[in-house]
């Protein structure tokens, strides 16, 4: 018997009705659903790029460079980091980090707010940890310590060296008769290096709510991720004594606002939540490491640890689970958005009937514990979510439900109204209501893919002129999601036509090993430059499509937001769907086999 229909007891001892959830999750769906679709949010840039100021680090000035380096690492964030550190390990000593922040860290540079925690277990989470030497404090360590660590990996490695902050891209040309990329940047730049590396992220520029009337409001407002603790006084740690006296609005509760709200929520005069789609929220249970634990930790324990975690959120078996938190226990719910082995003992369709159950039964669990904390009734009722466990990331906390029973705390559901209606001089309107508020904080997420290669957002003019944009006129084309024939010595960090996982840091760990063994492998053979051809890119991408698993009726049926694009994303093949165990395995062995096929020792080119 699998453990499939292990899971779930017989429909008839359900204690509820699967087509009627069916049913009310297509109305909570259909409530939520605007015309718009991704045009209801406008960019924090032009007349609202304020919001997108670095007020963390004070901008410096200096003269433009013209110089030469072997590698540039585009992007500070753990993606670059841990490209520069392999990089270094491998004997690469000219090696340039550039971020458009003012340091290291990526999202844990911007992301700062009170209350901000990782949501993966910091242990296998945070990397690099036994290379520098460090264990994490707290099981979900909190993002200044995550940051700190961030600076501690850079110092560890040299990548401040030659690093420049606050400078961003604009151009990458590629020079034939140089195997070189030339790069220009906003500082005035015109740099060369022979390995550009981009891992800038898709996450990376804040987006703000396309409400009426947001530029005639006189209050104070701000972003999440470029939080304002002149206005609000206190730390991450909280304290915003500078709420006081002030009546706020948090718009936004997504994983952020699951941690932010609180906070607010103890130090304002009054908070008014401004949900349109509540998350799910189980039990985080965070608690500081065991120090007679941490004491007893062998050599290669974070290793093992993260190939645990991997293991288990992919669907692979394992004898021992050695996180056991939210993530490990609801492992087979995850495959609809994340890649991994799926049962095979099964046919498809009795596999995705016991799966949708199982998501009932859990979502069920999500929702009693919504009752069992939050006292008034219809609020409790407005913070239960009403679709499949992973048609948004699940959250955790065991103060965001907490905070509903303060008596200054007041949630306002938007749903039947698309969002917010328009904003005021004085305040922030939903239907015919009008809440008048003196601070308005947007806990609104980020644009997806607006950054990086894979945007579009970033010139790249390769051999001949091409550009990346031509090149890929059909979609991208690339080898294992790093490479592209035409286009040298440039390699992309993601998960674009790769692998995925809920812990992207160890995908992210996984390239930055691929690509410095690639860049070993061409120093050592003497390679003009690395690229791979394009039957080889033809090769990867009907791999890609034979492994396909169809999520577009998932997606379709979920309610709208980040992971199905507002309701308008379909499925695509742009992710290696037996998952990242498999992936990293099929990397291996190319890098046994086949690497030699990308290195061109000479300028003939195919």
């Amino acid at each position: 018997m699998s453990d499939a229909t292990n899971r779930v007891p017989a429909v008839a001892d359900l204690g509820f009705d699967p087509a009627a959830l069916r049913e009310r999750y297509r109305h909570e769906r259909d409530r939520r659903i605007r015309p718009d679709g991704l045009d209801q949010y406008r960019r924090a840039a032009g007349e609202f790029g304020y919001y997108a100021k670095d007020p963390y680090t004070e901008r410096t000035e200096r003269e433009p460079l013209t110089d030469r380096v072997e590698v540039l690492v585009v992007g500070g964030g753990f993606g670059g980091l841990l490209t520069g550190a392999r990089l270094r390990e491998a004997g690469f000593e000219s090696i340039r980090m550039m971020d458009e922040a003012g340091d290291v860290g990526g999202t844990w540079y911007w992301n700062r707010y009170p209350g901000i925690h990782c949501d993966i277990e910091s242990y296998v989470y945070m990397p690099l940890l036994e290379e520098t030497g460090y264990v994490p404090t707290m099981r979900y360590a909190p993002g200044e310590e995550i940051r700190q660590h961030a600076v501690r990996i850079a110092e560890h490695y040299g990548l401040y060296r030659d690093a420049v902050f606050h400078t961003r891209v604009t151009e990458l040309t590629w020079d034939d008769d140089t195997a070189e990329w030339l790069v220009r940047t906003d500082r005035g730049d015109a740099m060369r290096a022979r390995y550009v590396i981009v891992s800038s992220g898709t996450l990376s520029q804040p987006k703000l709510p396309g409400i009426p009337g947001i530029e005639d409001f006189r209050g104070h407002t701000f972003h999440t991720s470029r939080w304002d603790y002149d206005y609000t006084d206190g730390t991450p740690d909280g304290g915003l004594t500078g709420l006081a006296d002030k009546r706020v609005a948090v718009v936004g509760t997504g994983a952020t606002g699951l941690q932010a709200i609180p906070h607010v929520a103890r130090d304002a005069a009054h908070l008014y939540v401004m949900q349109r789609t509540p998350s799910s929220v189980d039990v985080r249970d965070n608690r500081p490491t065991d120090p007679e634990w941490a004491a007893s930790l062998k050599p290669g324990w974070q290793k093992e640890r993260m190939e645990n975690f991997l293991a288990i959120v992919s669907g692979e078996d394992v004898e021992e689970d050695l996180t056991q938190d939210g993530w490990t226990a609801t492992s087979q719910l995850q495959r609809q958005m994340i890649s991994g082995a799926l049962d095979t003992t099964l046919d498809p369709a009795e596999r995705e009937r016991l799966d949708e159950l199982a998501d009932f039964v859990k979502m069920n669990e999500i929702r009693a514990r919504v009752d069992e904390i939050v006292d008034d009734p219809a609020t409790a009722e407005a913070l239960k979510p009403w679709y499949r466990y992973m048609c948004k990331r699940p959250g955790f906390s065991d103060l965001y439900l907490q905070a509903f029973n303060r008596p200054n705390v007041t949630l306002v559901d938007t749903a039947d109204h698309g969002g917010i209606t328009r904003m005021t001089e004085t305040g922030v309107v939903v239907g015919d209501s009008e809440y008048e508020v003196d601070c308005v904080i947007f806990a609104t997420g980020f644009e997806v893919g607006v950054s990086g290669l894979v945007s579009g957002t970033l010139p790249v003019q390769g051999r001949a002129g091409h550009t990346l944009l031509e090149t890929w006129h059909r979609g991208p084309r690339t080898l294992h999601g790093f490479t592209t024939h035409g286009f040298p010595n440039l390699f992309n960090l993601g998960s674009m036509q790769n692998a995925n996982a809920v812990n992207f840091v160890h995908i992210l760990s996984e390239q930055a090993n691929h690509i410095a063994a690639i860049l070993a492998a061409a120093r050592k053979e003497s390679a003009r430059y690395v690229e791979p051809t394009r039957e080889a890119q033809e090769e990867w991408y009907d791999t890609l499509v034979a492994v396909g698993r169809d999520n577009s009726k998932f997606l379709a049926e979920c309610t709208p937001g980040y992971n199905n694009g507002e309701g308008t994303r379909k499925a695509s093949p742009g992710t290696y769907n037996p998952g990242p165990v498999a992936f990293h395995e099929l990397l291996a062995e190319w890098r046994e086999r086949r690497m030699a096929d990308v290195l061109v020792i000479d300028s003939t080119t195919s």
